[in-house]
C-alpha cells in the first residue's frame, strides 16, 4: 500500500496532473470523433460509403506521410508547444467539420480537407506525447507516469464508446462533431499551462529535417530489441487488423448474432485495458522488453477462439486477456523507450516506431475480405492468431530482446520482478 500511495501521489504534482487531464479529454474527444464523422457523414444528402472513405482516408493519409516530420518538430521545439498546435489544429479541423454538417454545406472537397488537416495534427502529437513526459516527470517515476495516462486514456476511450453513440442519436453528428472539437480545444488550454522552463525542453536543431531525419534512423537501428519488436509489430499489426476490423464482425454477424455480441468482445478488451494499466502500476520487470514481447503472445487468444468456434463467453474472456496484455505492453514499451533513447531524439524515434508499427495495417483490411471468401473467415482467424504467435516467437530469438535490463531506479522497497 505505501508503494501504491507514493504512485498516486504523482497526481499532486501541477504539471503531471495537466497532462493527465489534458490527455484524458483529448482521449475521450478522439473516441467522440469517428462515430460523430461516420454517421455525420453518412446522414449527408447522397452520401455514400464511398463518401465516408474518402474522408478518412483524407485523415489516415497525412498521419502517416507527416508522422517522421511530426517527430524532427518535437525535437526541435518545445514538446509541450508541439501538443498545444497539434490539439488546436485537431479542434479547427473539427469545429470546421461540424460547421459543415450544421449549417448543410458540405462539398466533399471541403470535408476532404478538414480530415487532412486533422491527420496532420494526430502526426503532430503523438511523437510529441512520447517525449514529453520524462520532461514533466523524473526518470524513477517514469512507469508510473505511463501507467496512470494509460489508465485515463483507458477509461477515455470506454466512455466515447457508450456516450459516443448516443450524442449523435441525441444530438446529431454536427453538434457531436462541435462536442469533439471542444474537447480538443480545452485539452490545448491545459497544455498551454504546464508552462515548462528552458532546461527541460527539447534542444532546437540547427540541421537540415533529412539530417535530422538521419540522425533519428541511426538511433532507431543501433538498438537490437527497439527495431526487432517493431518489425513484429509490422506484422502483428497486419493480422489484427484483420482479424478485428472485418473477419471478427463477419463471424459475429454470422454466427453470434450480430453486433451485441461483437460489442460484448470489444466490451471484454476495454476491462482488460484498464485491468492492464493498474497492473503496471505494481509491475517492474527487469527485462521489460522480453516480458513485453511475451505478453503479446495470448493476444492471438480471441481470434483462435472466435476461428475454432468457441463459446462466446470464451472469446469475450480471450478479449480481456488481449487488453491486459497489450496495456502492459504499452506501458513497458513506453517507459523503456524513455529511458533508454537520449531525450533530444526520442520524439524521432518514436515517429519511426509509430510508422514501422502501423505500416501494414492497411494491407490487413485490404486482404481480409478476398481471404475470408477464399477460405472463410473462421480458418481465416484462425491464421491470423497463428501469425501473431509465430511473428512474435521470431522477435523472442533476438538477443537484445530477451537481455535488456534495467538499471534499479525505483526507491528502496520497490518490488520489482526477477525475470
Amino acid at each position: 500500500m505505501p508503494g501504491l500511495r507514493r504512485d498516486l501521489g504523482l497526481l499532486r504534482d501541477r504539471r503531471f496532473a495537466l497532462l493527465l487531464a489534458a490527455r484524458t479529454i483529448s482521449v475521450l474527444g478522439t473516441a467522440f470523433a469517428p462515430v460523430a464523422l461516420a454517421f455525420g457523414v453518412l446522414g449527408l444528402p447522397g452520401a455514400t460509403a464511398t463518401t465516408l472513405s474518402a474522408v478518412l482516408t483524407a485523415e489516415a493519409l497525412p498521419m502517416v506521410l507527416f508522422m517522421l516530420v511530426g517527430g524532427v518538430i518535437a525535437d526541435r521545439l518545445p514538446r509541450h508547444r508541439v501538443m498545444m498546435a497539434g490539439e488546436s489544429l485537431n479542434a479547427a479541423a473539427y469545429f470546421c467539420l461540424a460547421a459543415m454538417m450544421l449549417t448543410g454545406w458540405t462539398p466533399l472537397p471541403a470535408l476532404v480537407t478538414a480530415s487532412a488537416v486533422s491527420g496532420v495534427a494526430a502526426a503532430v502529437l503523438f511523437p510529441a506525447l512520447t517525449g514529453i513526459i520524462p520532461d514533466v516527470v523524473p526518470a524513477d517515476r517514469l512507469q508510473t507516469a505511463n501507467a496512470l495516462l494509460g489508465l485515463g486514456q483507458n477509461i477515455s476511450r470506454v466512455a466515447g464508446l457508450v456516450l459516443s453513440g448516443a450524442a449523435v442519436v441525441l444530438l446529431g453528428g454536427g453538434w457531436a462533431l462541435t462536442a469533439s472539437g471542444a474537447m480538443f480545444a480545452v485539452a490545448a488550454v491545459l497544455i498551454a499551462l504546464l508552462r515548462l522552463t528552458p532546461g527541460e525542453r527539447a534542444a532546437g536543431g540547427g540541421h537540415s529535417v533529412l539530417a535530422e531525419l538521419r540522425d533519428g534512423w541511426r538511433e532507431f537501428v543501433s538498438r537490437q530489441w527497439l527495431w526487432v519488436v517493431v518489425a513484429q509489430f509490422s506484422v502483428l499489426v497486419m493480422a489484427l487488423q484483420a482479424a478485428h476490423g472485418v473477419l471478427g464482425p463477419l463471424v459475429a454477424k454470422q454466427s453470434l448474432g450480430g453486433a451485441p455480441a461483437w460489442s460484448a468482445v470489444l466490451a471484454g478488451e476495454a476491462v482488460g485495458m484498464i485491468v492492464g494499466v493498474v497492473v503496471t502500476l505494481r509491475l517492474r520487470p527487469r527485462r521489460p522488453i522480453l516480458v513485453a514481447t511475451l505478453l503479446t503472445l495470448p493476444t492471438a487468444a480471441p481470434y483462435v477462439l472466435l476461428g475454432l468456434s468457441a463459446p462466446l463467453w470464451t472469446v469475450v474472456g480471450g478479449a480481456f486477456v488481449m487488453g491486459v496484455c497489450f496495456d502492459i505492453f504499452g506501458v513497458l514499451w513506453q517507459t523503456t523507450m524513455q529511458r533508454e533513447i537520449p531525450a533530444e531524439s526520442l520524439s524521432r524515434v518514436s515517429s519511426y516506431d509509430a510508422l514501422g508499427s502501423l505500416m501494414f495495417g492497411p494491407l490487413g483490411l485490404l486482404l481480409a475480405g478476398p481471404v475470408a471468401i477464399a477460405v472463410g473467415p473462421r480458418p481465416a482467424l484462425v491464421v491470423c492468431g497463428a501469425i501473431i504467435i509465430l511473428v512474435t516467437l521470431a522477435a523472442l530469438l533476438a538477443p537484445g530482446v530477451r537481455r535488456l535490463r534495467v538499471v534499479d531506479e525505483e526507491p528502496a522497497g520497490m518490488p520489482a520482478a526477477s525475470l
